[in-house]
């Protein structure tokens, strides 16, 4: 049986620092509404028609031929600064108001996990990151951003380390949306949620406790930044790099840091990007699908593109060719 299960996700960017972040999401458009009991529906879900919404899949789903995700790591607490998008002290969804905490040290709450899949992969998360469904990460709507926290099941006393990087669930009865990889780890895929405790870890005394030193530094506690100016890019200090050599065609390959549904957003970041990268930024469109990439990239230069783009604030991205 499918449970009506409704999520809001962040595009990244200029492109909705109005809306879900700074709590003017819409509620006769949503921008997430997933298959009900919790989890993603056991068959991929059909396309959406073209009608300008975020998401290429109406609902969410299963993905068709996941990989082995029972070995992927927790993820490692670290010290960060606050995402600059995403943490608004507070935000409305659907008319309801959200309050995000100051601090997530010593939060630690008990209630319902779900999970997101197929629909969202490859999309900005309220943080403006790229969602991996098969990496250790979730959805809170209440934690900063980011937060590294354990989740154990309650059923099967089984326990994950995630990155909290995104908003949601917004369901009264849940307390946290798990990534795929988190679910499986936890053995709630098949019933879609599972009862879990969810438990803020702070990474200084993570690090210190493991003698490798919990010390941040003034930029690492540095507030967050308002929400309207989360991806405006700021005056930078470094000489603007020269542009990269073109890699033979064989070689070549993009770098993928968003997949969003308005066009214009796309070519907004495309511009914006253009003028802060030493490589050529495209956008690859398909129906309501617009693909922004970075490239092309040779091997031998992926790893500082990569840099690059975490220090324009992408620090996920996909390889395409």
């Amino acid at each position: 049986m499918i449970k009506l299960r409704i999520d809001v996700r962040l595009l990244s960017g200029s492109l909705l620092v109005a809306a879900l972040v700074s709590g003017c999401a819409s509620s006769s458009s949503p921008q997430r509404v997933a298959g009900e009991a919790g989890g993603a529906s056991p068959a991929p879900a059909t396309p959406a028609p073209a009608s300008g919404e975020r998401y290429a899949m109406t609902g969410d789903a299963y993905p068709v031929a996941p990989p082995d995700v029972s070995t992927v790591p927790d993820a490692e607490p670290r010290i960060e600064a606050p995402s600059r998008a995403g943490n608004r002290s507070t935000y409305e969804v659907w008319g309801e108001t959200y309050h995000v905490l100051p601090d997530s040290r010593g939060y630690a709450r008990q209630g319902t996990a779900s999970w997101y899949g197929e629909k969202f992969h490859g999309y900005a998360t309220s943080n403006g990151e790229i969602y991996d469904m098969y990496k250790m990460s979730a959805a809170h709507r209440s934690l900063p951003l980011p937060t590294f926290a354990r989740v154990t099941s309650l059923n099967n006393g089984r326990s994950v380390i995630v990155r909290v990087n995104d908003r949601g669930p917004f369901h009264s009865d849940r307390e946290i949306d798990l990534s795929y990889a988190a679910a499986a780890r936890l053995g709630i895929l098949d019933n879609g949620t599972g009862p879990v405790r969810v438990e803020a870890i702070d990474p200084a005394q993570w690090l210190a406790e493991r003698g490798r030193g919990g010390s941040a530094t003034p930029s690492q506690t540095a507030p967050a930044a308002p929400a309207v100016a989360a991806r405006t890019p700021a005056p930078s200090a470094r000489p603007a790099a020269a542009t990269a050599p073109e890699p033979s065609s064989g070689d070549a390959i993009y770098l993928q840091i968003a997949a969003l549904g308005s066009a214009e957003g796309a070519q907004q970041l495309q511009q914006r990007l253009s003028g802060e990268l030493p490589h050529g930024v495209r956008v690859k469109s398909d129906a309501d699908v617009h693909r922004v990439q970075v490239g092309p990239v040779s091997p031998q230069q992926e790893t500082q593109a990569r840099e690059e783009l975490r220090r324009a604030g992408f620090p996920q991205v996909f390889v395409v060719r």
